[in-house]
């Protein structure tokens, strides 16, 4: 487990933290379409907080594209960098995030973010966020649709709908399993929306979530208990 402290000059208010989006995300790459599903590798990264030890983990789980078999896990914990801000959440995440990925033994390849890319307020979400900071292609999978609207996709898995802010598409509700309530798929870095929409289905082989997302769900609450407990 890596420890890690807020970076210097991290932003500390809302001034600074939208200022750094607006900075940042003119570098988002939309025009790739991103590693081909089932091969390589496929990374999930989550975090857990504890915020009255003022605590968050995050881990980084790598699978075998091809078999979701494991291939390397790491985890990171560190002190909260930024308050809970709707539309600012990337910078409570990212240090630990970023400590979790430079800590594995291999290439992440893609890499998939609980969370949002372009569906976004500002249109730079977690996985917008730290694809441009890290290079990777990065999509985000999240539970629900925030504040976007969108029409139930058909029922059988495979099926889906717009994720939209007003008239402008930002991501798609995407039905992982027959009748089960979508997930909502944005692009965040170097990753088309087609690609991002079948790596979502190649990872989720018998639950709604993608495997990447539970088991860095899991690695990371148990980070999170362990750093809690010591």
């Amino acid at each position: 487990m890596t420890t890690v402290g807020v970076p210097a000059g991290w932003p500390a208010t809302e001034e600074e933290a939208r200022a750094e989006q607006d900075r940042l995300r003119g570098r988002v790459v939309l025009d790739e379409p991103g590693p081909p599903p089932g091969t390589g590798h496929v990374t999930g990264v989550d975090v857990a907080y504890d915020d009255e030890r003022d605590l968050v983990a995050a881990a980084a789980v790598v699978l075998d594209a091809a078999t979701l078999a494991v291939v390397a896990e790491t985890t990171a914990v560190g002190r909260i960098s930024f308050p809970y801000v709707p539309g600012l959440l990337a910078f409570r995440e990212i240090p630990t995030v970023r400590a979790a990925l430079d800590a594995l033994p291999c290439q992440p390849g893609l890499v998939v973010c609980d969370g949002y890319g372009l569906a976004h307020p500002r249109r730079f979400g977690l996985a917008s966020h730290l694809g441009v900071l890290t290079g990777l292609p990065a999509i985000g999978v999240a539970k629900n649709p925030f504040t976007f609207t969108y029409d139930e996709p058909d029922p059988a898995r495979g099926s889906t709908a717009p994720l939209l802010a007003g008239t402008e598409e930002v991501g798609r509700a995407l039905r992982t399993r027959d009748g089960v309530k979508p997930v909502f798929v944005s692009v965040g870095h170097r990753v088309s929306l087609a690609n991002a929409l079948a790596h979502v289905l190649a990872l989720t082989p018998r639950y709604r979530l993608p495997e990447t997302t539970r088991r860095a769900d899991a690695l990371c609450r148990r980070a999170l208990r362990e750093a809690a407990g010591s």
